[in-house]
């Protein structure tokens, strides 16, 4: 046979036992050849342990030819082609005087290898001095003795008979792949990837080491792999107060608490809001807060709810958030007073709240017990949506949002008399949804143009996130991701050199260019009469008042606001309100959220004492859970109704949206 140098060699290698002893055959697999030329070596390897064999062949099958180190003898034998069971790492190969640290890496490595070259395993012994282990085919010599070392921890390969004259297991069902080693398997994998699914770990399970597990091998695989990761959700619980005690000492000045109920101390409640966000919440946002809440899917259920600001540039501040065991009225009472006493100290010259939800019995209650003047308003998208599933009628729901921006009560009136031209029972759905808690013509509180409840998305991504995760990494997901936001957004602010924000920027500049086709009439220093062909408004500059009212419902000069501080040379910029300033940003996100430490260290720091919480006594039911936490009201929606993301009409999309706004 005559080979030459080629730089890549197509082989794959798997050991079988023929009369003529172990062949390693060669295929499939494209690699270079100075791998191959390792590969040859540790087949060397293989056949020296080899015993009671006269001479060992390796069968090379290459597409090509192939460089062969001198001294390796090659033999053509003359019979059928063996089949291909799998690929193996001859690196996992034992050798007489190996050492591992201890019994159980051991009986890993041979399970490891066992897997990968598709035999069965038996254990014969297994204490503290020694392991023995054999082929479980009967008659087959391969076994393997392993004695733990005088004086030290480690053992060693005493006595190893490498050689197999059985053929193997020669289906995908292995049984040394348990779920332990399923566990250990996909172990760092799910370290970058929480969210691996069952699914995709059987797959790669069978297409890296050819055995075929049952999903729920792999299902409590990944379960026993999170623990080893993350804790138990057990732990979780366990550690909560220490979790607490260190948050509060790592940020001073936040509200770290936790609650149990029954003689067990079984979990009900916990509370969290870091000193960043309340100082951020209280000098700089304005005064807004979405309330809303997700069901945790995890193995003890729970509630997260949580309470989130607004900050200059329309994004999300969450102000605090809490776990509950149950979502009942007696917890949100808890919830909104644990909110008052965070605010309560310092709102003395803060104006009176607004505050959305979906207005839930049980927190309509607690907002009137412990913020009695705040302004509670419907979410428009709960709204909306009851509203669409109610009539099931395109050209009502288009008059419905003309009627949710009508900005005065005439204006609102009149769509609503359109609308009882369409149907008349709109009269009986306005008595559940009053106007006075989500039309802007009649609501009392200022919703700075935030209708729709956008903590609803992000609490629904912590829960789908964390749902597998212990309570304590749940939290720690969410302090980590709070962190981030808060060094980016401070980041992001240094390099702000305007006087407001971008987004209100571009909505001044969008007034500023409305308003050129105004006609502005000046009464005296602060008074304007500005005219356009549809109507006359009056401005007040110094009480930032227009009759349009927009001025004051979205806290921005509208556009007869602008053509009146053109018109007297002002900067439209400087009459936002202070919660829309750059300077406002950079002061919401000034202060840190510092992290907390590794819980290997906590009990070093902290005594534990007599308060231990055990997990509540809800359980997860039985069956596979939702892939999605997705609500009720979307299921219902209407599926062939295309609606404007921008002026929320129906029947057109953003894009082909011609509407003025």
């Amino acid at each position: 046979m005559s080979f030459t140098c080629i730089n890549f060699v197509r082989f794959c290698c798997i050991v079988l036992k023929g009369k003529h002893g172990p062949r390693v055959r060669f295929s499939n697999h494209l690699a270079d050849f100075e791998k191959g030329e390792k590969i040859l070596g540790l087949a060397r390897t293989i056949a020296r342990t080899s015993q009671g064999t006269s001479s060992t062949t390796l069968l090379l099958e290459c597409n090509s030819s192939s460089s062969v180190s001198p001294g390796l003898k090659f033999e053509d034998h003359q019979q059928p082609p063996l089949e291909l069971v799998d690929s193996i790492d001859l690196s996992n190969h034992l050798v007489i005087g190996q050492e591992f640290p201890d019994v159980e890496t051991c009986r890993r490595a041979l399970k490891d290898i066992a897997i990968s070259l598709h035999f069965d395993l038996r254990i014969v012994k297994s204490d503290r001095s020694r392991f023995i282990a054999k082929c479980s085919k009967e008659g087959c010599p391969w076994r393997v003795h392993v004695a733990k070392c005088p004086n030290v921890p480690t053992f060693s390969i005493r006595t190893l008979h490498w050689e197999h004259t059985c053929e193997g297991v020669r289906n995908l069902h292995h049984q040394q792949a348990s779920v332990g080693w399923v566990a250990r398997s996909v172990e760092s994998r799910i370290r970058n990837n929480p969210q691996y699914k069952p699914k995709e770990i059987l797959q790669d399970i069978r297409d890296q080491h050819g055995v075929a597990v049952s999903y729920m091998q792999a299902w409590r695989g990944k379960e026993r792999s999170m623990a080893a990761l993350h804790g138990t959700f057990e732990e979780g619980y366990r550690l909560l107060p220490l979790y607490c005690e260190h948050i509060r000492k790592t940020n001073p000045g936040s509200i770290a608490s936790v609650f149990s109920t029954g003689q067990d101390n079984c979990f009900q409640r916990l509370f969290i809001s870091y000193r960043a966000s309340i100082i951020g919440f209280l000098n700089s946002c304005r005064p807004l807060l979405e309330l809303d809440r997700a069901h945790l899917k995890g193995k003890y259920l729970g509630t997260l709810i949580c309470a989130s600001a607004i900050d200059a540039d329309d994004g999300l501040f969450p102000l605090a958030f809490a776990v509950v065991d149950v979502e009942s009225d007696e917890n949100y009472m808890w919830f909104m007073s644990e909110l008052r006493k965070l605010l309560g100290v310092n709102t003395d010259n803060m104006p009176r709240l607004t505050i959305l939800s979906e207005r839930q019995r049980g927190m309509v209650e607690a907002v009137e017990t412990h913020f009695p003047t705040a302004f509670h308003g419907f979410c428009l998208r709960y709204v909306s949506e009851n509203f669409r599933d109610t009539f099931k009628n395109s050209k009502l729901v288009n008059i419905f949002w003309s009627a949710v921006y009508a900005l005065t009560p005439v204006e609102f009136e009149s769509k609503i008399s359109e609308m009882l031209e369409v149907s008349q029972d709109v009269i009986l759905w306005f008595q559940d949804f009053p106007p006075q808690l989500w039309a802007v013509a009649y609501f009392e509180g200022v919703r700075y143009g935030h209708f729709t409840l956008g903590v609803t998305e992000l609490l629904y991504n912590w829960a789908l996130e964390g749902h597998e995760l212990p309570i304590v990494q749940l939290m720690e997901h969410i302090r980590v991701q709070l962190s981030s936001w808060f060094e980016n957004r401070r980041n992001i602010g240094i390099r702000w050199n305007s006087i407001v924000v971008p987004s209100a920027e571009q909505k001044i500049l969008e007034a500023v260019s409305d308003a050129r086709c105004y006609q502005v009439l000046r009464a005296n220093e602060v008074e304007f009469e500005v005219v356009s062909t549809e109507r006359t408004n009056i401005v007040d500059i110094r009480s930032r008042v227009c009759s349009c009212r927009r001025w004051q419902l979205y806290g921005l000069p509208c556009a007869h606001a602008a053509a009146a501080l053109i018109s007297s040379g002002k900067n439209a910029h400087v009459f936002a309100d202070h919660c829309f300033k750059v300077e406002s940003y950079r002061e919401t996100y000034s202060q840190m959220i510092y992290p907390i430490p590794d819980k290997s260290v906590w009990k070093e720091v902290c005594d534990e004492g007599d308060f231990v919480i055990l997990p509540p006594k809800t359980r997860r039911p039985p069956g596979r859970p939702k892939k999605k936490v997705v609500r009720i009201e979307s299921l219902k929606r209407p599926k062939r109704i295309v609606q404007c993301g921008r002026c929320h009409m129906l029947g057109h999309s953003q894009k082909k949206c011609a509407m003025p706004i």
